[in-house]
């Protein structure tokens, strides 16, 4: 039925367009911004479920591709397609955007509409990276995606959010400026700037690593990876809490997807003569990170430090992959690696997702983020206390959760290629319970802290809604994996074949 539509075209451009008719609703249409927001958000969730029931799971080519000349002069395209890789975090994209829409259904009273607007036109452009198959339209969204986070942070965040924009302007912008003199090098070698035609591209080794390090730190600051991560507690303290949601959930696995995309297939002999750098960075998130989060006095701040945590296993299970091949001659080894990493961004978007709406909860009710301002909220908020505490224990990866599934995928994966290695890496086990259940036993449990906390009132059926989907999605995913994992196969095998063939 959907095999003629551009089902990828209109996934970016619905919420782009849409985005422009609630823009035109203005400061007096607040209530039909809303609704029209809503509905367009629903329509994009629709139109991207086929990608999902559509797709040919025996295959590693790209699917569902458009291709259109759009600047001939330079051989630049219109380029559409995904993979296994690429289509889950469109459809964790699509989900959250609409989980985000109703989030700020009531809380969001000053300029509605463009608020409204900005979610709907960052879905597009994030979508939009996620289906590029030609750098320039890759770079394009990736720098335009920017621009409505900023403004999101910088109009509805709080008394710091100036300061918080442009530190995370800046950070990602110049992250990205290398990234671009990389991709226009490789354009002056191949003549195209067809991303799976680079992944073809023969580099001499030092080539590689030039482009390697010009990659990285683009997708480092994006992630972000130790030690380009001060950005992010900051980007996540000032920022409303869709913003939160969005940069926590979504454009943090912009990173992740760039090094699977990019610097693993067209470096692949680079990548693995930096694959210690990246193992370390990787590492010292996961540890390092943990015990900053333990000492945070703030929820929010130590949910951002959390996720720099988390995403760390992301990006180790990656570029585990060449001490693996190496130790163990297997690519199964490599494969539960990346298809873990995989599995740790699609979880942390629904898990980190949920605990910002947690504490947006408490904070709508309170104003105040501040962990020593609460105390027992259990005895009035039930039904709260009971999703919140189920979130932070999928956030240190109780069995039975998302949180578990992509975690142990990547120990095992560890295990492989260095014991030390999965010795660090399960040691966030540890500390996730930490912090985690810490700043749960201080906030929850307990005899009620003060007179406001005694006034607090338990979730609405909005509230309820969105943290209950989330529930369903944590609990599905880590009870049931096997359909995230049998799209991704196809595609791992394939990236495992070209970064175990040497371009020298």
């Amino acid at each position: 039925m959907f095999a003629d539509w551009p089902l990828l075209s209109l996934v970016i451009w619905v919420p782009i367009v849409g985005g422009m008719m609630v823009l035109a609703a203005g400061d007096s249409g607040a209530a039909a911004a809303r609704r029209i927001a809503l509905g367009v958000a629903v329509v994009t969730f629709m139109l991207s479920i086929p990608l999902f029931t559509g797709f040919d799971r025996s295959t590693y080519l790209m699917q569902f591709v458009e291709q259109t000349p759009w600047i001939s002069a330079f051989n630049i395209n219109y380029h559409l397609g995904v993979d296994g890789f690429s289509m889950p975090l469109i459809l964790l994209t699509t989900i959250t955007t609409v989980l985000v829409i109703i989030a700020g259904w009531q809380v969001i009273q000053k300029r509605v509409s463009q608020y409204m607007a900005a979610f709907l036109i960052l879905e597009g452009l994030m979508i939009g990276v996620f289906c590029s198959l030609d750098a320039i339209l890759f770079y394009i969204f990736f720098e335009g995606m920017l621009i409505p986070m900023f403004l999101i942070i910088g109009v509805w965040g709080g008394e710091r959010r100036v300061y918080a924009t442009f530190k995370f302007f800046l950070y990602t912008f110049l992250g990205s400026v290398l990234m671009l003199i990389a991709l226009i090098y490789m354009y002056s070698k191949s003549g195209s700037f067809n991303i799976l035609e680079l992944h073809d591209l023969k580099l001499s080794l030092g080539e590689q690593k030039l482009i390697f390090l010009a990659f990285l730190t683009g997708f480092a600051v994006k992630v972000p990876m130790w030690p380009v991560h001060t950005w992010l507690p900051d980007a996540h303290v000032e920022a409303p809490t869709g913003g939160s949601v969005i940069l926590a959930a979504i454009m943090l696995k912009i990173g992740g997807y760039g090094f699977l995309r990019f610097s693993l297939p067209i470096t692949p002999d680079a990548s693995q003569a930096f694959d210690w750098l990246i193992i370390f960075m990787s590492l010292t998130a996961v540890v390092y990170i943990g015990f900053v989060a333990m000492v945070q006095k703030d929820m929010k701040k130590l949910i951002a430090y959390s996720s720099i945590a988390h995403m760390g296993f992301a990006t180790l299970g990656m570029f585990l992959v060449f001490r693996i091949i190496a130790n163990t001659d297997s690519m199964q080894g490599a494969a539960l690696g990346i298809e873990g990493g995989v599995v740790q961004m699609i979880s942390h978007g629904f898990i980190s997702g949920a605990l910002f709406l947690c504490v947006g909860v408490l904070y709508d009710r309170m104003h105040t983020r501040q962990i020593a301002d609460y105390g027992g909220v259990v005895n009035t908020m039930p039904v709260f206390a009971a999703l919140f505490v189920f979130f932070a224990m999928a956030n240190s990866g109780l069995p039975g959760t998302s949180g578990f599934v992509g975690e142990f995928m990547v120990i095992l994966a560890s295990f492989k290629a260095n014991f030390w290695f999965a010795f660090l890496a399960a040691l966030t086990l540890i500390l996730g319970a930490a912090y985690s259940l810490w700043m749960v036993k201080r906030v929850v449990f307990g005899d009620v802290g003060n007179d406001r906390v005694a006034a607090l009132q338990d979730l609405n059926q909005r509230e309820f809604l969105i943290l209950g989907i989330l529930a369903i999605l944590v609990l599905l995913l880590g009870l049931w994996p096997a359909p995230l994992l049998d799209v991704m196969h196809a595609s791992t095998e394939h990236l495992l074949q070209q970064i175990s063939h040497s371009k020298l």
